[in-house]
């Protein structure tokens, strides 16, 4: 095996062109994930092949990263401290890695990229290492990763915005109103986790800009569907997670600048962090910390995590975005116009139907509570979805029409005919995905809406699960 991951990735701009000439995207084939063959069983008897519709919150593995760690695997070794072989093949296997990652990211030549253990954790480590006195402004349609980690800052919450355009013009005005012109930060997503669109990140980056504003951009929904490019984008951070990215093996990255990185402590304090540890006269010690990405890297690092990124990375690469992107918006027209077809289903949407999106569509169903429906989808079809509120409570009670103070939990499954729902059900996919798991998909919301469950469900420990 070879050690090298320095594998260079074509222009997004190339990549987003090659749509318009991608092969037929009925013909196209999914990329080979791990699960494809799984069956489960059906409470009404019999097993089906396993639709995994729920991308969003972790896709599958490809094979192609499973295959490439388990090659790597018996040559595993310890990163940056070792003299032998293993060691020293596994540190070169790390930093290559982080250079794939670059130009997975199109980067710019002096941008740092950080391995973590999640977008979360990039998130966490980027409000640690804000400079004094910054100012956050996020839209309260963010993910809680995105949303939350900034509570030692001045945060300003925006409000939904209803058009792309809006988005900007109220990111212009809050940039614009602010009470200081020292250090802040934008924090937006690239596309949501509950509606799947994508959001006008280079357009907010240059409003950031103008106002003298940073800007980063949480590509965990993004980057697994789409080209993400740093300069193109002109963004200053992006940040996602490896297993939202085919890659399940506990890590994530921030990438981006990498003077706030380095005018703060570590994240972390340990080794690795450290280059120069000493003691003082008075009891105490002196410690000079790393300049490079290492500062906020402290601990043995997570190589298998780290590698399977750029495995992924490589991956998606070398499948070429354009066939990515025009396959899987085969997909979403499937989903899509399946479920205008029936009138109980009501998509929830931002910025409009016409808004490009991912493979992400969350939706409700008339006289259904969506753990219910959730529930029944997967007991009686053998489909995975994803039910309740999804880590974006604002936006989902938002998007709802409920009260900020409404409850989002599962909700008895026996509830009257016709109660709203307080959450949601979202399906999502992405390139591991046949057309026979939409369409299935599809059929099953057609039949349940038109015929009902086939089992009673019961409420447990605040899931709906089948009554035995």
């Amino acid at each position: 095996m070879s050690a090298s991951l320095n594998t260079a990735a074509p222009a997004p701009a190339a990549a987003a062109a090659a749509v318009a000439t991608a092969v037929d995207p009925a013909c196209a084939e999914p990329l080979a994930v791990l699960g494809r063959d799984v069956t489960v069983p059906l409470v009404t008897g019999g097993e089906v092949t396993y639709a995994a519709l729920d991308y969003a919150a972790s896709a599958p593995a490809l094979q192609r990263v499973w295959d490439d760690v388990a090659a790597y695997a018996p040559y595993y070794g310890s990163v940056h401290r070792g003299a032998g072989y293993l060691s020293q093949l596994s540190t070169d296997l790390f930093e290559q890695s982080r250079v794939t990652v670059a130009e997975f990211l199109d980067c710019r030549p002096t941008d740092q990229v950080v391995f973590t253990r999640s977008t979360t954790d990039s998130l966490n480590l980027l409000a640690a290492v804000l400079p004094a006195d910054c100012q956050v402004f996020v839209f309260e349609t963010e993910h809680h990763a995105s949303l939350l980690p900034w509570v030692d800052a001045q945060v300003t919450y925006l409000n939904a915005p209803r058009t792309p355009a809006e988005a900007v013009a109220t990111l212009e005005r809050a940039l614009a109103d602010r009470d200081s012109y020292g250090p802040a930060l934008v924090c937006v997503t690239g596309a949501s986790n509950v509606t799947g669109e994508l959001w006008p990140v280079k357009e907010l980056a240059a409003a950031a800009h103008a106002h003298g504003a940073r800007i980063v951009l949480d590509a965990a929904q993004l980057a697994p569907h789409h080209p993400v490019s740093v300069q193109e984008l002109d963004v200053d951070w992006v940040a996602f997670s490896g297993h939202k990215l085919y890659a399940p093996f506990g890590s994530g990255v921030l990438a981006g600048r990498s003077d706030w990185l380095q005018q703060a402590q570590p994240y972390l304090a340990g080794g690795g962090a450290s280059r120069k540890v000493a003691r003082r006269e008075d009891g105490g010690v002196d410690v000079e910390w790393h300049t490079t990405a290492a500062r906020h890297e402290a601990g043995s690092p997570n190589v298998i995590g780290v590698y399977s990124i750029a495995s992924a990375c490589k991956a998606l690469t070398e499948a070429g975005f354009g066939n990515l992107v025009a396959r899987e918006q085969h997909l979403v027209a499937k989903v899509r116009s399946g479920l205008a077809e029936v009138p109980a289903v009501r998509i929830l949407s931002l910025f409009g139907d016409d808004a490009p999106r991912v493979g992400v569509i969350s939706f409700v169903v008339d006289g259904w509570n969506s753990s219910h429906f959730a529930a029944a989808l997967s007991a009686e079809y053998g489909i995975g979805v994803r039910d309740g509120l999804f880590c974006a409570h604002p936006l989902v009670r938002t998007l709802l029409g409920s009260e900020p103070q409404a409850q989002g939990e599962c909700g008895a499954p026996e509830a009257a005919p016709g109660e709203r729902s307080l959450n949601a059900i979202r399906v999502s996919f992405g390139a591991g995905t046949p057309d026979e798991h939409v369409e299935r998909f599809v059929r099953a919301v057609k039949e349940l809406v038109a015929d009902g469950a086939k089992w009673q469900y019961r409420t447990e420990e605040g899931r709906c699960v089948p009554a035995v």
